[in-house]
């Protein structure tokens, strides 16, 4: 098992709204010579975290030479500022460790906290006496996989209700945690998956994030399967849909994330 990156020195912000929970952090997948690394967000709705979504993934990003960190983020109970402070957090860390290029991949609710983190980060603190702190949070590029992009339209009642709790309702966080009305032309470009009829999370949540990325001249590649149910994670033993990797692999490397 290897060792686990604590995301603060001290206690996480939030810590008193999740007692219960272990303080967030990365579980390493390095490579030698990689020159970029991708986070890992497992799916579950913000109430869990899919171990298929989170460990298997980290070795497929492995066989493309690139380093993977798997990010145990806070989910419910929590503040709802927490699983993207944890998600922040692991950029600059894992961005603190000398790759030149940090992506982030999540699936379904590890999707809207990928998106989540590429509309919503900073350029560090300069003034921080922390060297982590010091760095931009910004990922060169984010992979979200069937995910929640959106909690406006087209999107899961399960997690916005696990995230937001009583302030599920707030149409200020709502359009916070809704990517397609966060893109600029500084976001970064993105590999995005989805299969046409998900009965979980609609793929028209995914449609309306290229088209946002597309209005910004934002660069993205993206996959549509006509079939395959929500929560497939590598898809094994489903021979369309598990192409993803493949594909995603031949991205990281063509986009300089590799050795």
């Amino acid at each position: 098992m290897q060792d686990l990156i604590y995301l603060w020195n001290d206690r996480a912000p939030y810590s008193d709204e999740s007692p219960d929970q272990a303080q967030p952090s990365l579980t390493p997948y390095p490579m030698d010579g990689s020159k970029g690394a991708v986070v890992v967000c497992a799916g579950g709705a913000y109430a869990f975290k899919s171990p298929h979504e989170a460990y298997p993934v980290a070795e497929m990003i492995n066989e493309a030479g690139v380093s993977a960190f798997v990010l145990d983020y806070r989910v419910k109970p929590c503040h709802y500022m927490a699983p993207l402070a944890d998600a922040n957090q692991a950029i600059r860390k894992v961005r603190s460790l000398g790759y030149e290029k940090v992506g982030i991949l999540g699936f379904s609710a590890g999707g809207n906290l990928c998106c989540a983190a590429a509309t919503h980060y900073d350029n560090g603190d300069p003034a921080s006496p922390d060297e982590v702190e010091r760095l931009s949070s910004r990922p060169d590029a984010f992979f979200p996989c069937y995910a929640v992009s959106s909690f406006v339209s087209y999107t899961n009642p399960g997690t916005v209700r696990n995230l937001l709790a009583d302030r599920q309702n707030d149409p200020e966080l709502l359009r916070y945690f809704s990517a397609e009305l966060n893109v600029t032309k500084d976001t970064p470009p993105a590999y995005i998956w989805h299969t046409v009829n998900d009965g979980s999370v609609p793929v028209e949540s995914s449609l309306a994030l290229a088209r946002a990325l597309s209005d910004n001249g934002v660069s993205y590649e993206m996959h549509l399967f006509p079939a395959g149910s929500h929560g497939l994670g590598l898809a094994p033993g489903d021979e369309s849909v598990s192409r993803w990797a493949g594909e995603l692999k031949a991205w990281l490397r063509r986009e300089g994330f590799g050795r």
